[in-house]
């Protein structure tokens, strides 16, 4: 069984989290911690496999106690699970460590697919051994699979379509593919390519907007089922 820790500041929305893992064959919650104080001095007591790490917290934010398990050696495993949409929020948890990034709201559904998908990559390194090239892509690109699309097509990159996703996410209204690509870091030609991927499987929303003269810009939006 895989012990999680989850954590979040509404008692609510954590027993509710709790009650999806508990769903989840071969997940049990190990405990649940309404604060950073709270979730540390759990791991210091009890370590877990994993940890549903929500951002806002009373005391400190989710990265803080990312960044403080891994000062003190704990290399428990981390999916942040927060209403915190921002561009650069999302990176810092990449850079320190967390394995994936679950938007509030969610539904049953889609964190069972992140749990999931964490237990196939579980499986995959506890098997050991060496890894080719596709087996370390396949490692590294199991968990941002399970949000974007279950199979890309050869070149594209799960982690960019991740973050093409993350910024329609964290964005109040349609984006043109300029301000996508700006915001993601990455050239307009990429954001326009894994945009059209993502359109062609229903995961974002292409809409027009006219203005007084020459062509409609084309802007795009993450649609709800995605």
């Amino acid at each position: 069984m895989i012990d999680v820790l989850v954590v979040d500041d509404d008692v609510r929305v954590a027993e509710i989290n709790a009650a999806y893992v508990a769903k989840v064959p071969g997940f049990q919650v190990a405990a649940v911690a309404h604060s950073a104080a709270e979730a540390l001095a759990r791991i210091a007591g009890t370590p877990v496999d994993l940890i549903l790490l929500d951002h806002h917290l009373p005391d400190e934010n989710g990265l803080a106690v990312v960044r403080e398990l891994r000062r003190l050696g704990h290399q428990t495993d981390v999916i942040m699970v927060t209403a915190a949409r921002d561009v650069a929020t999302v990176q810092a948890a990449m850079r320190h460590g967390a394995l994936q990034y679950l938007v509030k709201p969610f539904n049953f559904a889609g964190l069972r697919a992140k749990l999931e998908a964490y237990a196939t990559l579980r499986r995959a390194l506890d098997a050991g051994g060496e890894a080719e090239q596709g087996e370390v892509d396949r490692i590294f690109g199991v968990l941002s699979a399970g949000s974007v699309t279950p199979e890309l097509p050869k070149g594209h990159s799960t982690t960019t379509a991740e973050l093409v996703r993350q910024v329609l996410l964290a964005a109040e209204g349609p984006l043109s593919a300029q301000e996508i690509a700006e915001r993601a870091g990455i050239s307009r030609q990429t954001a326009q390519r894994y945009l059209k991927l993502l359109e062609r499987t229903n995961r974002v929303r292409l809409s027009l907007k006219y203005g007084e003269t020459g062509r409609p810009e084309h802007r795009y939006s993450w649609t709800t089922s995605g």
